[in-house]
């Protein structure tokens, strides 16, 4: 069952350990690997799921979920790595990974850039699943809309019924920015992730959010749906749940800073393991 009160706690408290470490000597260790086509982030928690320590940094070696990039990627994933790891003091063994639905085919690659930072992979699973983690609804739609792509799943009674995929998000947002303000995409990106701008940034891709909620709707037609929970980066521009509401004609919620949604519930599939030893 959803709580927000909850999710925002847990939440709030993987965002302070982007900067502060809570790891105790001892303690077993769950980490999540995030690819993302914007961001990729390696989120580490404790075995009750509390969060420990996390890494984000801004990528562009992934498209629409899949990896352009395999080098470029390996390289993220290790300094993310060999960051915590020199914050924590002990070496990360193993990672789950979470995939964009429909992007089954890419699963060794993604395998291969978490075995190339030398740990093994312990879990893949999609990503709206792996938000769902942190999540807990048991019905519901969970739409996850990243750089890339907008992943759904569909759960009744606690179970996963429907799951899909569309080449759609953020970065559309951003080509929309940036020919509306004639400005190269790089400086588009900046400009929308602005807090000062996120009013006129909201008014100039409202269409293209529209267009997204639309697409969510078409999926989740002839289901009972009396719920939508938004996660992923792009999630985190102000007001877009109210559009999706609007369009779709469900209740939407936003947990809060949904960015982080995602890596947090990979990271709770993660078998969890005493770290090797000790720097």
């Amino acid at each position: 069952m959803y709580n927000e009160r909850l999710v925002e706690a847990q939440i709030e408290k993987v965002e302070k350990s982007l900067k502060e470490t809570f790891y105790q000597k001892g303690d077993k260790l769950k980490v999540g690997v995030d690819l993302g086509t914007a961001y990729i982030g390696i989120v580490v928690l404790n075995e009750q799921d509390e969060p420990v320590a996390s890494e984000l940094q801004e990528a562009h070696v992934l498209k629409d979920g899949i990896i352009v990039d395999y080098v470029g990627a390996l390289k993220i994933v290790k300094n993310l790595k060999e960051k915590l790891e020199t914050r924590l003091g002990v070496r990360l063994l193993r990672a789950s990974i979470a995939m964009p639905p429909g992007t089954e085919s890419s699963i060794k690659t993604h395998c291969y850039v978490v075995e190339g930072a030398e740990m093994e992979v312990s879990q893949v699973l999609d990503e709206p699943t792996a938000a769902n983690n942190v999540l807990h609804i048991t019905d519901g739609a969970v739409v996850d809309i990243g750089g890339g792509t907008t992943g759904l799943s569909i759960f009744k009674d606690d179970k996963v019924v429907y799951v899909a995929d569309e080449p759609t998000g953020g970065t559309h947002l951003t080509l929309v920015l940036a020919g509306s303000h004639h400005l190269p995409v790089e400086e588009a990106e900046v400009f929308k992730k602005d807090p000062a701008h996120q009013r006129e940034v909201l008014g100039h891709v409202k269409a293209v959010i529209e267009k997204m909620a639309t697409i969510v709707k078409n999926h989740i037609e002839g289901y009972q749906i009396d719920a939508i929970y938004l996660c992923g980066g792009t999630c985190c521009l102000q007001g877009m749940e109210q559009i999706f509401e609007k369009t779709v004609g469900v209740k939407t919620i936003k947990p809060a800073n949904p960015l982080l949604i995602t890596p947090t519930g990979i990271a709770m599939s993660c078998e969890a393991f005493i770290p090797e030893k000790e720097y």
